[in-house]
């Protein structure tokens, strides 16, 4: 809880993926410890339902226990966050098709109820939009780099200084991949979407 992540990052967070990924529990729970507090806070900040929060926690952590050689080096919070928003987009959509099918087309009073339960707040909608349907199509074809900014910025409503933090990057990076990471989205969108009116923008 206290002093965070600054002094424990880089090296030790690599040595202990490293060490996650030859099957070390005690590594695993150190990485644990480190990581699960900031990751709980955030994923409440996007998602009203505890419960969902809590799965969605321990899915992240079940995935870096089994794909922790697949970490590439770079900033390890970055990589947590970005498995966790996968995960809790996941959680999301299961729930968005759970409450259309509770829903039938005669039951109009019921609908809103479902749907209000299924997606508390608008901010989960965008989130998983940022992760499916056209936005996610054009969101696919923007560069890793440009892409984790964008998620960081837009969808966990990071200040640029906790997007550098968060992905170890200087915050002129930050600005500069949030400017690039939006001209290509928008000329993503428009090739997936052309406008009828060829007009210019």
């Amino acid at each position: 809880m206290g002093g965070h992540r600054e002094k424990d990052e880089g090296d030790s967070d690599a040595a202990l993926l490293r060490a996650v990924a030859a099957g070390d529990s005690a590594a695993m729970a150190a990485l644990y410890d480190r990581h699960a507090g900031w990751l709980h806070a955030r994923l409440s900040r996007r998602c009203a339902d505890p419960e969902v929060v809590r799965e969605v926690l321990q899915d992240t952590f079940v995935t870096v226990w089994r794909s922790a050689e697949a970490h590439r080096g770079e900033q390890a919070g970055g990589w947590l966050w970005t498995i966790a928003a996968r995960r809790l987009v996941d959680a999301l959509r299961v729930q968005e098709r759970a409450a259309r099918l509770e829903t039938t087309p005669m039951d109009e009073a019921g609908a809103g109820h479902a749907a209000a339960a299924a997606a508390p707040s608008v901010e989960e909608r965008v989130l998983a939009g940022l992760e499916y349907g056209d936005v996610g199509t054009a969101l696919d074809r923007i560069s890793p780099e440009l892409r984790e900014v964008l998620r960081a910025t837009v969808v966990d409503g990071l200040t640029t200084r906790e997007t550098a933090r968060l992905l170890g990057i200087p915050e002129g990076t930050v600005k500069s991949r949030a400017m690039r990471a939006r001209a290509e989205l928008r000329a993503a969108l428009a090739q997936l979407n052309p406008s009828p009116l060829g007009g210019p923008a």
